[in-house]
């Protein structure tokens, strides 16, 4: 047990490296995770939703039904900063129309869920990022056709029920279920001790995860120009800047501040690929951005939580 322990918490405090260096051997053989796709997936984001609500508490919840601002202020953040961004680049770059509609429609997506797992690992308000994660996303069947209508011209379709199915059986019940157990066996050495490996787990949950997406999307890279590339780095980590400005604005505790920063950065780049494919099928280059925008959010949002957990370590010194 206490290697075990051990191993979770190098892998915790090594989790950039260690994420950066599968979606590279995965580049190179995209077949390691050619498993995670569909079902095996979710599984997996479920698993992860678990073990971030075995560390949650129904004070955590009482808290953030106490502060509903909040998740107002994370929400119009979410569909303002990310959108309006995604506009002043295509309108700075002069973009062509596929790119265009590619970016813009990761920018009018809902926050993805990996950016709950990246809250946990930069001790994050994981309460808060469940709650902008769910709201988001309920919020993306009105919000994200709108969105793109009146920033690109075009209609777009969201499967309302099938966001919702999601969002229930990858967030809101796994977390429910792990914060139920914290509450019944909470106090019980043996549940402590599981607990400690979660994110150990969590992160090797992760990587699977980003292996999966590079496998599905890595080569997507080698298809585009340098410029695709720019505006997806600009776009996202802009958002992670405006995001967290938006919790120091808004007088928001550094928890909330790194959560807020996250949401907002990271989207459901996923959800905006599958919806390029389908709406845009005569702009090929749509699907291209959003596709490597999925792969990049995952990458980049290790990326930023590594950066607040090295931030934690070298003041704790």
């Amino acid at each position: 047990m206490q290697v075990l322990l051990a191993a979770s918490a190098w892998l915790s405090s090594r989790t950039a490296p260690f994420i950066i260096a599968v979606a590279a051997l995965t580049f190179v053989f995209p077949g390691l995770f050619d498993w995670v796709r569909g079902d095996v997936q979710t599984c997996i984001l479920g698993f992860i939703m678990l073990t971030m609500g075995m560390t949650l508490t129904t004070a955590d919840f009482r808290v953030l039904a106490q502060r509903p601002l909040d998740i107002f202020i994370g929400s119009v953040a979410q569909y303002t900063i990310m959108p309006l961004l995604a506009f002043a680049l295509v309108y700075f770059f002069h973009l062509p129309k596929g790119i265009a509609a590619g970016l813009i429609l990761v920018g009018c997506s809902p926050g993805g869920v990996s950016s709950n797992i990246m809250s946990l690992l930069c001790k994050g308000d994981v309460a808060y990022s469940v709650g902008m994660t769910t709201a988001s996303t309920l919020l993306a069947p009105l919000m994200t056709p709108l969105l793109v209508l009146w920033l690109v011209g075009e209609s777009i379709e969201v499967d309302a029920v099938g966001l919702f199915r999601s969002i229930l059986l990858v967030t809101l019940l796994p977390v429910g279920v792990g914060t139920l157990c914290n509450r019944l066996f909470g106090k019980c050495r043996g549940f402590s001790t599981a607990c400690a490996l979660m994110p150990g787990l969590a992160v090797l949950g992760l990587a699977c995860i980003v292996g999966g997406v590079t496998s599905a999307h890595g080569s997507k890279f080698f298809e585009s120009g340098a410029l695709i590339f720019l505006c997806i780095f600009l776009h996202n980590g802009l958002g992670y800047l405006l995001g967290y400005f938006t919790g120091v604005l808004t007088r928001m505790n550094k928890a909330k501040r790194r959560t807020l920063s996250i949401e907002v950065g990271m989207q459901n780049a996923g959800l905006a690929t599958v919806l390029a494919g389908r709406h845009f099928p005569l702009l090929p280059e749509a699907a291209i951005a959003a596709a490597i925008s999925c792969v990049w959010h995952s990458i980049s949002g290790t990326l930023i939580a590594a950066i607040f957990s090295v931030a934690d370590r070298i003041k704790n010194k």
